[in-house]
């Protein structure tokens, strides 16, 4: 029965055709758009994550999310650093400035000063140079994105000279950092130097990062500086689940990306079940020939399911292929770093298809079982 299931449906190669591109537009719809999706909230805090070092976000109580800043006044981090459990608090800056470059363009960027001591608050990977190069008076590290956005097409080279605010910077290093939610470069610096290059308000600190002590936990240390500061602290993961859900409620990102992923389900769900049914139709002599020789409804229930299931899988192996290979080829692709496709889609995109695949099965079905054997010998 399973042979002749398979001849059925290759034997009509216009509508296996039809139902294997059905299926294998869904599934390449649905998990471009949500590995692309996912990778643009996951960039919301971005900036949050490079920063390792610290298990502690200190930062004004209004402030909800990484890109909203209400800079603190420096006593602040002597309240904090007093707080019992703190190892270490420092200041860390991030703020937007406008970069004027010689042979290159006008380009605002992302400031993200660190510690001038430690340089905790850079991001863990560099391309080019060495992190105690910013130590140096006017020195600077740009991520790796920014430098080929500000000098397209040129190699990469130490010590550029820039202009930010008036002021003469050398780039002396190159970094890889996490891709921002905004297509900014971004630069890093000391944080003195930072309050210089930004301009901003009187009060500069956007926020202090800061460490537990061995024996207490993040979520001890944050209710505890809350307590006696008054200032908002949160845990790494939670300052980044705090960005990312404020992007969740307050745009319509999420809005426009699952009307498409809505809209690639439903196509691949009319296409399949239009094209399945009209294939179960036009063979319903041969479904009633069988019957007529004594195949029983389980059996060709069986074979239905198979021909449904072979269609399954063959369009969603082609499709999540091809998902696989856009963000394989365009992984070198500024626009699109840090998109990838995640097993966890993967699997959800497996089982819309399997949803898809039922509701195009269940008419066919229908017909099936309850088709009259004497349908062979009407003309």
């Amino acid at each position: 029965m399973k042979q002749i299931a398979l001849k059925m449906l290759l034997g009509d190669r216009a509508k296996y055709l039809g139902l294997v591109f059905g299926i294998t537009f869904a599934t390449l719809l649905m998990s471009q758009q949500v590995s692309i999706f996912v990778g643009l909230m996951g960039r919301t805090a971005s900036q949050i994550r490079d920063v390792t070092e610290a298990d502690v976000w200190v930062m004004d109580p209004q402030v909800q999310y990484i890109d909203e800043i209400k800079a603190l006044p420096d006593r602040d981090l002597l309240r904090v650093r007093s707080v019992e459990g703190v190892k270490w608090a420092v200041p860390f800056f991030k703020g937007l400035a406008v970069v004027r470059a010689p042979g290159g363009i006008m380009q605002q960027v992302v400031v993200m000063g660190v510690d001038d001591a430690t340089l905790i608050g850079r991001p863990p990977r560099m391309v080019m140079g060495r992190w105690e190069d910013m130590r140096q008076p006017n020195a600077m590290i740009i991520d790796r994105a920014g430098y080929e956005f500000i000098w397209p097409g040129e190699p990469q080279r130490l010590g550029r000279v820039i202009e930010i605010n008036d002021r003469r910077v050398v780039i002396v290093g190159i970094c890889d950092a996490s891709a921002p939610f905004v297509t900014f470069p971004v630069v890093f610096t000391k944080y003195f130097d930072a309050k210089e290059l930004a301009p901003g308000e009187r009060n500069r600190m956007s926020f202090i990062i800061a460490k537990t002590e061995d024996g207490v936990t993040p979520e001890a240390l944050t209710h505890r500086i809350t307590v006696e500061t008054g200032l908002q602290s949160l845990t790494s993961p939670e300052f980044q689940w705090r960005s990312i859900s404020y992007y969740l409620s307050r745009t319509g990102i999420p809005i426009n990306f699952g009307i498409t992923v809505v809209l690639g389900f439903i196509v691949g769900a009319a296409v399949a079940g239009q094209t399945f049914y009209i294939f179960v139709i036009e063979n319903l002599r041969q479904f009633g020939a069988l019957k007529a020789i004594g195949v029983t409804n389980k059996q060709i229930l069986k074979m239905v399911l198979l021909q449904a299931a072979v269609v399954a899988a063959i369009g969603y192996g082609i499709g999540i292929g091809l998902c696989a290979l856009f963000f394989f080829a365009t992984a070198d692709v500024a626009a699109l770093k840090g998109f990838e496709l995640h097993w966890q889609i993967a699997a959800g995109a497996a089982g819309a298809v399997v949803a898809i695949i039922t509701l195009a099965s269940l008419a066919s079905i229908r017909r099936v079982l309850v088709i009259d054997p004497a349908i062979v010998f009407r003309g």
